[in-house]
């Protein structure tokens, strides 16, 4: 079973993350549907399009939108799954609803996309524990932008991702506006609560 567009895919564990251990008990984080921040983005690909060449693998590991294993309540309070619902827990993306894949061990961005780790703030006159608009980048596929550079980026240009428990921001390449000098004592920024 192929499909000449999309890619099929399903949830490496539940829809939703919205759930966290601590010693032996279960506590439920968020009980809506609703919320995007708990719908779960990791998914293993199934089969891969026959019109469409790209480096993603059957088995791979991909980071999705968010959209995709998300249900919503329809006009009249229905509940209802993405349009990406195909059949027993599999759902059609296409390639420009992936925005990562991992082949093996190595995580690497799909198109003009990289994944940045914030920093630490060092301004102690301010509330705001990291760096606005700046930070480490960890995942990258591009020869202007290396692994470790430490960037500056537009605002409102980020996207808050989880990946191997790290909060990485996805930036848009074109959204890179400057290349720092990296000292190495810049300290990334993982709150706690991850």
């Amino acid at each position: 079973m192929q499909s000449l567009n999309y890619f099929i895919i399903k949830p490496i564990k539940k829809r939703y993350n919205n759930t966290k251990k601590v010693g032996n008990k279960n506590f439920i984080l968020n009980t809506e549907i609703q919320d995007h921040k708990f719908v779960s983005r990791n998914a293993i690909v199934i089969h891969c399009p026959i019109n469409i060449n790209s480096p993603i693998k059957k088995g791979d590991e991909i980071i999705v939108h968010h959209n995709v294993f998300r249900r919503f309540n329809d006009i009249r309070g229905n509940e209802k799954d993405s349009s990406s619902s195909f059949i027993d827990n599999m759902y059609f993306v296409y390639l420009d609803q992936i925005f990562a894949y991992r082949h093996r061990t190595k995580w690497k961005p799909i198109q003009d996309y990289c994944f940045v780790k914030p920093i630490l703030n060092d301004n102690k006159f301010s509330t705001n524990k990291e760096k606005e608009n700046t930070g480490i980048v960890k995942y990258v596929d591009n020869k202007h932008i290396k692994k470790q550079d430490l960037i500056g980026f537009t605002p409102d240009s980020e996207y808050e991702f989880l990946i191997n428990n790290e909060r990485l921001y996805r930036v848009p390449i074109k959204s890179i506006c400057i290349k720092y000098e990296y000292k190495g004592n810049e300290k990334e920024y993982n709150p706690s609560w991850l």
